[in-house]
């Protein structure tokens, strides 16, 4: 089982006299500059400066720079920009000033772990991962609670990334609901897997199944369980409220592109065909006499089939999850 760090395990002393440079200032970037600052943290934002997010910035109170300026200052660079646009903005804005001894944060681990960012060896590389959205971190953080978060480090050039991490998950008000460690491999396979297969596709069947796959690769259940259910609920309420065009429009970028391309492909033409005839048996009534005709054989079905649910491992992993996140006494 995965180690979980709480407010005792991090010390925000290890940012002292430190400036941290928030790169971007969408859902993610707002809510983790936010609650950094008024955790006492030396924030500054680097945007574009004809970008929408530049008035922004500056009514919440910040005096934000370019890009590069951010980049020159930040002692740590925490990328918060879509994954798409990162590795040009890098190369073009931030390579240059990632001088020996700085840090580079990500909340996703997708650049690194493809290689698409090389940081220099003479830095740490980490990575702070809320698990959720940035209006739910920012509320969370508001009412005096938080909600979980990943940690990773790939680089520990200052042999203190780990603490860095950690101190600015405290910051954030992750470390109130509790904090996994992982890496930048697992993250990033267990995050892309649970955006394209499960969190913009299926149901009860496809989220087990995705579980079933990424602990049998040797992935913490805990992580699996983030990527392949927590978040469902997260997907839903969105839909539920804006419909697909309004959750696509929330999600990033990489989600929208995944999950568009390659959803297709796992709920497929044969899946259709599955499914156009369990409507044919719901019409042709099959199912009713399946369920009602012999009603005793049916129930101890139903109870083998809920019996086989509850102790599969992802509802283990469920109920310590929906705990870290106040869900669940």
């Amino acid at each position: 089982m995965a180690k979980i760090y709480y407010d005792a395990d991090a010390d925000l002393g290890v940012l002292e006299g430190k400036k941290i440079a928030v790169i971007g200032y969408g859902s993610q970037g707002r809510a983790q500059a936010l609650n950094m600052r008024d955790s006492g943290l030396d924030v500054l934002l680097g945007l574009r400066p004809d970008g929408a997010s530049w008035s922004k910035a500056k009514a919440d109170g910040f005096q934000p720079y370019t890009i590069a300026e951010a980049a020159e200052k930040g002692d740590i660079i925490h990328m918060l920009i879509p994954d798409l646009e990162q590795p040009v903005v890098y190369k073009s804005q931030i390579a240059k000033f990632m001088k020996k001894g700085k840090a580079i944060g990500f909340s996703h681990g997708f650049n690194i772990h493809f290689k698409q960012i090389v940081p220099p060896h003479y830095t740490d590389v980490i990575m702070v991962a809320p698990k959720g959205p940035g209006k739910g971190l920012r509320d969370a953080y508001v009412s005096g609670f938080g909600i979980p978060a990943l940690i990773a480090v790939a680089q520990n050039y200052s042999g203190k990334g780990k603490e860095i991490a950690l101190a600015m998950s405290k910051a954030m008000g992750c470390t109130r609901a509790g904090v996994l460690e992982t890496t930048f491999k697992e993250e990033t396979e267990t995050d892309l897997f649970g955006e394209q297969a499960v969190l913009v596709g299926g149901l009860i069947a496809l989220i087990k199944k995705g579980f079933e796959v990424l602990v049998e690769e040797g992935y913490q259940p805990e992580l699996a369980y983030f990527e392949v259910c927590n978040e469902m609920k997260l997907i839903m309420d969105l839909v539920y409220n804006s419909g697909f065009t309004g959750m696509l429009k929330i999600v990033s970028d990489t989600a929208k592109y995944g999950g568009l391309t390659v959803g297709p492909k796992v709920i497929d033409e044969h899946v259709r065909e599955n499914m156009k005839k369990i409507l044919k048996d719901v019409q042709n009534g099959n199912f009713a006499k399946d369920w009602t005709g012999k009603p005793e054989e049916s129930r101890r079905r139903l109870n083998s089939l809920m019996k086989e649910i509850s102790d599969h491992k992802i509802e283990e992993v469920g109920k310590l999850i929906r705990k870290m996140a106040g869900i669940e006494k």
